[in-house]
């Protein structure tokens, strides 16, 4: 046998077998119209929205899982008149955004539009399985390969689609495979639940902890401060060592040398570390001279996006593009992990908003962020409140680790098992 049969006799068995199949035959290729009997997309033309009724499935509801359209009862029996979509089949998203998969696992009607095409189930396949193996890298290239890239919008014509070739095992084999990654997409819904009830958790005790407008102090309080009484309000410059604005011309970027941190690494509580810009060495020093960044910082961006609040790294050396700002505190005045979480908060939220200025790319100058007002209790309270909303990021950073180490191991569909 040659080279090339061997590597094509691999390539029809995965890396990772269940033992029970590991003498079993190779994996068959079908076209896509080989394994479904039926295979249509959704109607061509935009329907009547109506405020309730029979929900309507364009690509947007398929990657978002959100029903936000209806139509009519009467729109809708037209629009199913020769073809229905039910429970089991898949559908798949083909113009706009190719090769979105998901399984009709509803009993209600709904209709789709154009952009969706609908695989029929059928006793060849399990559709958990075939749905699984749609998102697989090599079904990817696959529907890639047959479709139009170029057009705008995207999208893949439904004869190419039926073409497409698809690999299958036996029945039982489809099913184990099925049970398998279906268990885990459970597990990874379920940590996903768990990360936004942290996060609903934290959005909630920030509006009891931080006042609210036209308030000066707060709703819920630690028992040694509930008489302290109410909170100083200042202008945010007041509790500033030091801010440093790099608004002006471009950074002088290149291939390699120091990180350069932009207003896209600065996210909202989190810092992005994955930079692929730099500056030159040599030119460091210069573009910084307005003031070097140092561990305990806080980077606010002023625009695109704007109000993204990030601490500055601890260890190694990076440089700030535009529309990034440093805030330095007065230590004895306001810790910097208080204004951290105080910015992130409602309160500062809004009032950043309310004085920005911009159509599209709402921004704000520095000169007028920090003549925000800016309330703040005595040192101990703030770092009480510091250290209780910090302790939650941890868990929502661990939270967030733990999901995604699960969705690494999805891929989305294992490549070891597909």
């Amino acid at each position: 046998m040659s080279d090339s049969m061997n590597d094509e006799k691999r390539a029809l068995v995965p890396r990772l077998r269940f033992p029970e199949f590991r003498e079993a035959e190779e994996w068959e290729k079908k076209s896509l119209a080989q394994v479904s009997e039926s295979i249509f997309d959704g109607t061509h033309q935009t329907p009547t929205y109506t405020e309730k009724g029979i929900p309507f499935f364009s690509v947007e509801n398929i990657v978002s899982g959100k029903t936000n359209k209806f139509i009519s009862k009467d729109d809708y029996e037209e629009a199913t008149r020769t073809n229905k979509s039910e429970k089991d089949d898949i559908l798949l998203t083909r113009i706009g955004k190719i090769g979105f998969s998901a399984i009709v696992d509803w009993d209600y009607e709904f209709s789709i539009y154009v952009t969706l095409a609908v695989i029929k189930k059928s006793i060849k396949f399990n559709s958990y399985y075939l749905h699984s193996y749609f998102q697989s890298e090599r079904y990817q290239r696959e529907i890639f390969s047959k479709s139009l890239l170029n057009a705008v919008p995207c999208k893949i014509n439904m004869d190419e689609l039926r073409k497409t070739e698809v690999l299958l095992p036996g029945l039982p084999e489809q099913q184990k495979i099925a049970d398998c990654l279906s268990s885990l997409d459970a597990l990874i819904a379920a940590q996903a639940d768990k990360l936004d009830a942290l996060k609903t958790h934290k959005k909630g005790l920030m509006q009891q902890l931080f006042p609210r407008e036209g308030e000066t102090i707060p709703r819920l309080r630690f028992p040694e401060f509930r008489e302290a009484g109410e909170w100083v309000s200042e202008e945010l410059s007041s509790c500033l060592e030091k801010v440093i604005d790099y608004r002006g011309k471009a950074p002088p970027k290149s291939e390699t040398g120091v990180p350069l941190i932009t207003a896209r690494n600065v996210r909202f509580g989190w810092l992005d570390m994955s930079c692929d810009e730099y500056i030159e060495a040599d030119e460091y020093e210069e573009w910084m001279s307005k003031g070097i960044p140092k561990a305990g910082d806080i980077l606010f961006t002023t625009e695109a996006p704007l109000g993204n609040v990030a601490p500055f790294p601890s260890t190694g050396k990076f440089a700030l593009g535009q529309r990034v700002i440093t805030l330095r505190t007065k230590a004895k005045k306001c810790l910097s992990e208080f204004l951290f979480q105080s910015l992130l908060g409602p309160r500062m939220q809004n009032e950043i908003d309310f004085h920005s200025t911009g159509s599209t790319a709402k921004g704000i100058k520095s000169a007028v962020f920090v003549k925000l007002s800016f309330y703040y209790p005595e040192i101990a309270e703030q770092q009480k409140i510091a250290d209780c909303l910090s302790s939650l990021d941890a868990l929502i950073a661990a939270q967030t680790e733990k999901l995604d180490a699960l969705k690494t191991t999805r891929l989305p569909t294992n490549p070891n098992l597909l």
